[in-house]
């Protein structure tokens, strides 16, 4: 099972294409495309050759890090979490510390904690409001070459953040949703920066939207005429709708359904997750669940898919993975297993 891939720019898409999930087409000299579509991965990748030779793998980064980590040789790596004092960028942080990376003690944040320190990891962490974000980026550049850079900042500021990003010319893993994801792109594909964008940073949950996708390119419209109902349930603070429910509601669009995305029923009232959604009470600040219910015109058939997590580690998880799969193909680190253990989160 493998991945390989040399000068290569790298962004994981959430919208749906054509193929597979992680079917690589190539847009230019040395820039590749990894699109979120349908898995048929074992892949060679080098300059502007593509070679799709198996079905073994879903995620690029899901072979680069396992659950059971154990020592190895691997070289640590300075990574940087902007967002550090949110939840999210809090849970990546240690799980990285976790892991044995190198935690760069800055990071973006808003103008009103500007100056602030932070304990991170056993670190202090020194907080950077949006005037200094470009002068302090290039001096980590500088001083961590080798730098990866987590974003889990906020919808209205993450376009702002690639653009500094792809201008600095460091690799990052956008954690966070929302934001003009075109834009994004094409940003990205024009600086010929290393970058993974995804829906979410749950592996297993993006293998179901692959799982989906398959199905919507094997069996179009096969559920032409059915209903559709979507519900999201999120912590108070997430404040955009969910990109993990738009991307399903996409393969359901293929499959023949007809749905608006502002007929999603957004729930962010804590009192309806405890007593109508179901969300443990433990869990009221950190969960997301989701539940699509599909009903035959006759209303004589159902369908029903779910998919609840409670807490953050399955994203901090999967974004430090995604920051390690990143340093192989970029610094070509070695990315053996790595001593592991699981962040307080």
């Amino acid at each position: 099972m493998g991945f390989t891939l040399q000068n290569a720019v790298v962004v994981i898409r959430p919208e749906s294409l054509k193929s597979s999930f992680l079917y690589a087409r190539s847009h230019g000299v040395n820039t590749i495309i990894i699109k979120r579509t349908l898995p048929r991965p074992k892949f060679s990748v080098s300059n502007t050759v593509v070679e799709n030779r198996n079905k073994s793998s879903i995620l690029p980064w899901s072979n680069t890090v396992t659950e059971k980590r154990e020592k190895s040789s691997i070289l640590p790596f300075p990574i940087m979490v902007n967002g550090c004092t949110g939840k999210m960028g809090r849970a990546v942080a240690e799980a990285a510390v976790s892991v044995g990376l190198e935690l760069v003690p800055k990071s973006f944040s808003s103008s009103e904690k500007s100056g602030e320190i932070v304990q991170l990891g056993g670190m202090d962490i020194q907080l950077h409001g949006p005037s200094e974000r470009e002068g302090v980026l290039s001096s980590v550049f500088d001083q961590h070459p080798n730098v990866i850079v987590v974003d889990y900042t906020l919808p209205s500021t993450v376009n702002e953040n690639v653009e500094l990003y792809c201008k600095i010319g460091v690799p990052f893993v956008m954690g966070t949703s929302g934001g003009d994801r075109e834009a994004m792109f094409e940003t990205v594909q024009d600086a010929k920066v290393y970058a993974v964008i995804s829906p979410q940073m749950g592996k297993q949950v993006v293998a179901f939207l692959a799982a989906l996708e398959i199905m919507a390119e094997e069996f179009p419209e096969a559920f032409s005429g059915y209903s559709l109902q979507v519900m999201e349930s999120h912590q108070a603070s997430k404040v955009d709708t969910s990109g993990t429910a738009k991307e399903v509601i996409s393969c359901f669009r293929k499959l023949g359904v007809s749905f608006e995305l502002d007929q999603i029923q957004k729930i962010r009232d804590p009192k309806t997750q405890l007593e109508m959604v179901g969300v443990p009470k433990e869990h009221l600040s950190g969960h997301a669940f989701h539940m699509y219910h599909l009903t035959s015109p006759d209303q004589t058939v159902s369908f029903e898919f779910q998919h609840n997590v409670c807490g953050r580690s399955i994203y901090a998880q999967g974004t430090v993975d995604a920051a390690i799969f990143l340093a192989t193909k970029k610094y070509h680190i070695d990315a053996g297993p790595v001593q592991g253990g699981e962040a307080d989160i």
